[in-house]
């Protein structure tokens, strides 16, 4: 059994006090029926939600996951037992807009903005203050800073286990003298906290995608100019890389909320290069290329599997709901786009009519306003998931929204689930 399933297994054993406006009745009563059928979660064939002119297939892993439930819980366990405390987050606690609204509407201030940009001056800060880590953990910078302001850093720390698993694996190479490559999007809080972490060990490069990691690998190669990585890869590396000497022996993790497709190709394309840079075998790899395996979450991976099960049924769209800064749903986006027309809300309200729709293009960072959305014909097949700081209740309001438009919002109530 390896430490990635052990963790899981520990973890999903545990269950939290998620406030009651984030749960819904009727998700809750399918993912556990689901559950039952499939204790191994071995099929990610979707949930056929059958109301005839209206047919919803529900994705069999989406919501809350481990990280984000932990979260909620201390944050709001915290602004209830400290009612006379200023309590600061960082930044935003998870990328869902609705909660973290709901923690400002109780008095949470948040110091940065997600880009990382000061919103609440250090200096104001005092040691009474209460200061929450977000679940994406935060930068050593950071906690230093903390530490200097009589703060202590991580006495309210909502870092998900599996972003400091990554931590862990990135020292646990860095101190075999490997240089780390994280995959990650280079301004994400979670990528800029493994970078902190990383760099304090070993040497440590960002690459967001397939492109920029073909870029690297020239300066493997030395088919591209030493001098010229400073400039391709600026604020994506650490002080004092030495690209002649730091490209030598390499591993690859990443921000846990990637694409596990991408990431996988990544350190696979990496592995091969410095296998042909070296002349090396299968078994003489691991002299230049760390074992890594998965940095993934188990909720990443559930959540993206779901949806290419779920994109196997026919359908004629696809819905995703969550927030529009969040990397986790952007990625499922993605992956229903290749497929489907896709429309990403954060809201039911979103939808307007049978015939408009306000949706966001995270490619552009715009939204958009459609004035086509459902199509007309006898019955409409939806495809239907969230991220994993989407609240349930949400989905729930999606699937009421959708009902309405046909007269059908009770059936919600004496829900049917056709297998």
């Amino acid at each position: 059994m390896n430490f990635a399933f052990q963790l899981f297994a520990h973890l999903r054993m545990k269950t939290f006090n998620v406030p009651v406006i984030y749960r819904s009745p009727l998700i809750s009563a399918i993912k556990n029926q689901r559950k039952q059928q499939d204790r191994m979660k071995k099929d990610f064939t979707p949930t056929t939600l059958d109301f005839g002119p209206l047919k919803i297939l529900l994705a069999r892993h989406f919501g809350f996951c481990y990280g984000v439930e932990n979260a909620i819980e201390i944050a709001f366990k915290t602004v209830d037992e400290n009612p006379d405390k200023r309590i600061f987050l960082l930044s935003e606690m998870i990328h869902n807009p609705h909660v973290n609204n709901d923690l400002l509407d109780r008095g949470v201030q948040f110091i940065m903005d997600t880009a990382g940009n000061q919103l609440v001056p250090w200096e104001t800060l005092q040691p009474d203050d209460i200061v929450i880590i977000p679940a994406f953990g935060t930068t050593i910078e950071t906690e230093n800073k903390l530490a200097s302001l009589g703060i202590e850093p991580l006495k309210y720390n909502t870092t998900c286990p599996f972003v400091e698993r990554v931590w862990n694996k990135a020292e646990q190479i860095g101190k075999k003298q490997y240089t780390v490559i994280v995959h990650g999007k280079p301004k994400h809080e979670e990528t800029r906290a493994t970078f902190s972490h990383s760099q304090s060990n070993t040497p440590t490069v960002v690459v967001k995608d397939m492109a920029e990691t073909e870029k690297l690998a020239r300066f493997i190669t030395g088919e591209t100019p030493a001098d010229a990585f400073y400039e391709q890869f600026k604020g994506q590396y650490s002080p004092g890389f030495d690209v002649t000497k730091d490209l030598q022996r390499v591993g690859v993790v990443n921000q846990t909320t990637m694409l596990a497709t991408e990431t996988q190709a990544i350190a696979d394309y990496i592995r091969q290069v410095m296998m042909d840079r070296y002349a090396l075998t299968e078994a003489t790899a691991g002299e230049r290329f760390a074992d890594t395996r998965d940095t993934l979450c188990y909720a990443t991976n559930d959540n993206q599997s779901a949806v290419i099960g779920m994109l196997e049924a026919p359908a004629d769209l696809a819905i995703v709901v969550g927030g529009y800064n969040s990397s986790n749903t952007s990625h499922l986006v993605e992956l229903c786009e290749e497929k489907l027309p896709t429309y990403f809300i954060n809201a039911p309200e979103q939808m307007v009519a049978t015939d408009k729709i306000n949706h966001w293009d995270f490619h552009h960072k715009t939204e958009i306003h459609s004035d086509t959305f459902l199509p007309e014909k006898e019955q409409v097949t939806i495809l239907l998931t969230s991220g994993a700081s989407c609240p349930d209740a949400l989905v729930e309001g999606v699937i009421r929204r959708l009902l309405s438009f046909y007269g059908l919002e009770h059936k919600a109530d004496e829900l049917a689930i056709i297998d």
